[in-house]
Formats: C-alpha cells, structure tokens, sequence
C-alpha cells in the first residue's frame, strides 16, 4: 500500500491517519484535558480507511495517546505568557499549541472503538473539531507514569 506524505516542513514528511469530532471550536475549546473532562462530552477519533488494520489489538487498551497536528497557531511563538502566569515563558516549558512543531498530545479514555468503521469513541478531548490525527499509542500506566513527576510554578 502506498500513500503519498502530506510535506510539512525542513524534509520530514507526515501522513495524517485521520482526524478528530469534537464539539470544540475556536472560543469555546476547554484549556485542557481537565477541563475536558469536566465538561463531560465525548468526541471521536475518525481513522482513514488505509490506517484501520492498524487498530487491530488497541481493544485490549482502556486509555490511549493520540497525537494531532494542531495547524492554526503561530509556530513561531518562542516566549509566551499565559494568563495562569505572572510572567513569559519559552514554549518548550508549556503545554500550549503555539510552537515550531505544533504536534498536541492528549491522553484520554476509550469508550468504544469500531474496528471496521475505524471509529474510536473517547470520554473528552481538547482538540478543535476536525484536528488532522497523526498517530495512536497504548498508554500503559505500569511504564507511562511517572508518580513523583512535578513542574514547578514560576
């Protein structure tokens, strides 16, 4: 099987597997995956039909890592400052989608997944509707977490 690359910069090429539903837009998009959460409406993961084969086996998985290509943000936004904050930070110490690679990462719990419709139902997202979906991973919390793990306040 072959598929053409989308190109997106410096020579690395990446192929969007799909794309996300949610009820998400610009304005109203919860701030993070908490807040996600909280608002208690799922959103799905709509795979493209090259790519579904590949699901075969995530059923044994109760939470997965998606990986989305969040494409309308400045990507040249090294220091930022966010409003939780009383001063700038650089963009590699912030979860924000404002950077060179604007590559988001969200772990969420699966509610359902159709493998030949290549449909994967998940408990929230704070992803825009129709974010382009690069990639998938089991999260396994015997090797993924990390329970000391703490970031500091400024």
């Amino acid at each position: 099987m072959s598929i053409a690359a989308n190109k997106i910069s410096h020579g690395f090429n990446l192929t969007p597997i799909g794309h996300v539903r949610t009820p998400w837009g610009r304005g109203n998009c919860p701030r993070n995956m908490a807040a996600a959460r909280e608002a208690k409406r799922p959103a799905t993961v709509m795979i493209d039909l090259p790519w579904r084969q590949g699901l075969l086996g995530l059923e044994r998985a109760t939470h997965i890592i998606l990986f989305g290509w969040f494409n309308d943000v400045d990507r040249a936004a090294l220091m930022q400052r966010p409003t939780h904050m009383p001063i700038e930070q650089g963009c590699f110490s912030l979860r924000t989608p404002a950077r060179p690679n604007p590559i988001g990462m969200s772990i969420v719990r699966r509610s359902s997944l159709g493998l030949a419709a290549g449909l994967i139902t998940v408990e929230a997202l704070d992803w825009f509707d129709g974010t382009p979906l690069l990639d998938i991973k089991p999260y396994y919390a015997t090797t993924d977490m990390y329970p000391d793990a703490e970031v500091q306040e400024p």
